[in-house]
Protein backbone atom coordinates (compact mmCIF):
# COMPACT_ATOMS: atom_id res chain seq x y z
CA UNK A 1 0.00 0.00 0.00
CA UNK A 2 1.36 3.44 -0.84
CA UNK A 3 1.25 6.61 1.25
CA UNK A 4 -2.14 7.55 -0.25
CA UNK A 5 -3.68 4.23 0.81
CA UNK A 6 -3.78 2.93 -2.77
CA UNK A 7 -3.35 -0.79 -3.38
CA UNK A 8 -2.11 -2.41 -6.59
CA UNK A 9 -3.95 -5.50 -7.78
CA UNK A 10 -1.52 -7.75 -9.69
CA UNK A 11 -2.06 -7.91 -13.46
CA UNK A 12 -2.72 -11.66 -13.44
CA UNK A 13 -5.56 -11.23 -10.94
CA UNK A 14 -6.99 -8.24 -12.85
CA UNK A 15 -7.04 -10.34 -16.04
CA UNK A 16 -8.48 -13.41 -14.30
CA UNK A 17 -11.33 -11.39 -12.77
CA UNK A 18 -11.85 -9.11 -15.80
CA UNK A 19 -11.03 -5.91 -13.91
CA UNK A 20 -10.34 -2.83 -16.00
CA UNK A 21 -9.34 0.77 -15.39
CA UNK A 22 -12.40 2.70 -14.26
CA UNK A 23 -14.16 -0.31 -12.73
CA UNK A 24 -15.65 0.56 -9.36
CA UNK A 25 -14.59 -1.63 -6.47
CA UNK A 26 -15.68 -1.70 -2.87
CA UNK A 27 -13.65 -2.79 0.15
CA UNK A 28 -15.70 -4.72 2.70
CA UNK A 29 -14.47 -5.49 6.19
CA UNK A 30 -15.13 -9.08 7.26
CA UNK A 31 -13.78 -9.71 10.74
CA UNK A 32 -10.01 -9.27 10.49
CA UNK A 33 -9.97 -9.46 6.68
CA UNK A 34 -10.74 -7.03 3.86
CA UNK A 35 -12.59 -8.24 0.76
CA UNK A 36 -12.47 -6.35 -2.55
CA UNK A 37 -15.62 -6.69 -4.65
CA UNK A 38 -16.78 -5.14 -7.91
CA UNK A 39 -19.65 -2.69 -7.46
CA UNK A 40 -22.69 -4.23 -9.16
CA UNK A 41 -24.95 -2.22 -11.40
CA UNK A 42 -24.29 0.34 -14.06
CA UNK A 43 -20.91 0.12 -15.79
CA UNK A 44 -18.68 3.15 -16.15
CA UNK A 45 -19.33 3.29 -19.91
CA UNK A 46 -23.09 3.14 -19.54
CA UNK A 47 -22.98 5.79 -16.82
CA UNK A 48 -20.95 8.10 -19.08
CA UNK A 49 -23.37 7.59 -21.98
CA UNK A 50 -26.37 8.26 -19.71
CA UNK A 51 -24.77 11.44 -18.39
CA UNK A 52 -23.90 12.67 -21.90
CA UNK A 53 -27.22 11.80 -23.56
CA UNK A 54 -29.13 14.92 -24.62
CA UNK A 55 -26.25 17.32 -23.95
CA UNK A 56 -25.29 18.02 -27.58
CA UNK A 57 -25.40 21.70 -28.44
CA UNK A 58 -25.12 21.48 -32.22
CA UNK A 59 -27.86 22.00 -34.77
CA UNK A 60 -25.94 20.03 -37.42
CA UNK A 61 -27.47 16.87 -38.85
CA UNK A 62 -25.73 13.50 -38.65
CA UNK A 63 -24.83 13.76 -42.34
CA UNK A 64 -23.33 17.22 -41.81
CA UNK A 65 -21.28 15.97 -38.86
CA UNK A 66 -20.03 12.97 -40.85
CA UNK A 67 -18.98 15.24 -43.70
CA UNK A 68 -17.16 17.50 -41.27
CA UNK A 69 -15.40 14.64 -39.48
CA UNK A 70 -14.62 12.38 -42.44
CA UNK A 71 -14.49 14.85 -45.30
CA UNK A 72 -17.22 12.93 -47.15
Amino acid sequence: MNSKGQVTIPAALRAKHHLHEGDELEVIEEGTALRIVRVQGETRGRRLVREMRGRATTSMSTDELMELLRGE
